[in-house]
């Protein structure tokens, strides 16, 4: 009971750290707007947790997060232009775009899969799934920071500099789409359930999705640079989070234990290890 009782404190005051830490970082825009995102972005997390508790389903998990990107974006945008047009308008696209594709193919693999893996004993612990919605809500948050933060400026020129962020926006965002439809393409062969892919960017990088995603988030935040200015540079924090968070927590490690849990006595499996870059592509 005692041992019951710390986990539900434990998971509380996680869940409260990571709401005080996801306002404490949009602060750091030094913009009203950004705040009210935030706290949009709380709020709709809160929201979805209770039909995902009632139901104990993580479905709701994953579209949530892009539903926030989506109206994260959006909102500052109108609240900064309204209807008029500006170059910003880039930065919010590139990020409405980014997720928008991402929701719908993780909500499509969820709803094909029948379920999300990682929530298997997370669903059915209250205190513990709900500091999952939190820690959701402050990864939308940090993850679009700097550029919620350059659109809320309000001032946007040309800048030779946008046009770099854009270029590797544009890279990454291929580069993930590219290497997800060839994983996907992949298990639809029904010899290739239990196989690993090795085939296509899977040739050059173990996981280039994220490496995709990792540079995109790098592509927009090079894409904001110009429109910072004094304490808002320590929002480009969101790129180095996102790669933190890919490659330390939820997606490079967890992938690569359960890959050697599964081929780690296949010779083949072996051979492609050593050969394949873990993260950064093998360029030669």
């Amino acid at each position: 009971m005692k041992r019951k009782t710390k986990e539900i404190s434990t998971n509380l005051l996680i869940s409260l750290a990571v709401i005080i830490a996801t306002i404490s970082f949009a602060k750091l825009s030094g913009s009203e707007v950004v705040m009210k995102a935030a706290w949009y972005v709380l709020i709709i997390h809160w929201i979805a947790f209770i039909p995902a508790l009632l139901f104990k389903t993580e479905k709701f998990y994953d579209l949530t997060g892009s539903i926030c990107y989506a109206f994260s974006a959006i909102f500052v945008y109108i609240q900064t232009y309204g209807i008029s047009f500006s170059l910003s308008l880039f930065i919010s696209l590139a990020v409405l775009i980014w997720t928008l594709r991402l929701g719908g193919f993780l909500l499509i693999r969820v709803l094909d899969a029948g379920e999300d893996k990682r929530f298997r004993t997370i669903k059915t612990n209250p205190t513990q799934f709900f500091m999952t919605f939190n820690l959701s809500a402050l990864w939308v948050v940090i993850c679009s920071l700097c550029a919620l933060t350059a659109v809320s400026n309000g001032v946007f020129e040309v800048s030779p500099i946008f046009y770099l962020g854009l270029s590797v926006f544009i890279m990454g965002f291929l580069i993930e789409v590219i290497a997800d439809n060839q994983k996907t393409s992949f298990r639809a062969i029904p010899e290739n359930r239990n196989s690993f892919i090795t085939t296509g960017l899977w040739s050059v990088s173990r996981h280039p999705n994220y490496f995709g995603e990792v540079t995109l988030w790098a592509g927009i935040a090079i894409m904001s640079v110009p429109y910072l200015q004094g304490i808002q540079y320590w929002t480009l924090i969101s790129p180095i989070f996102s790669f933190v968070l890919i490659y330390f927590v939820s997606g490079v490690r967890m992938l690569e234990a359960r890959a050697n849990v599964k081929w780690g006595e296949n010779l083949d499996y072996q051979a492609y290890v050593k050969k394949t870059p873990i993260f950064f592509p093998r360029i030669f």
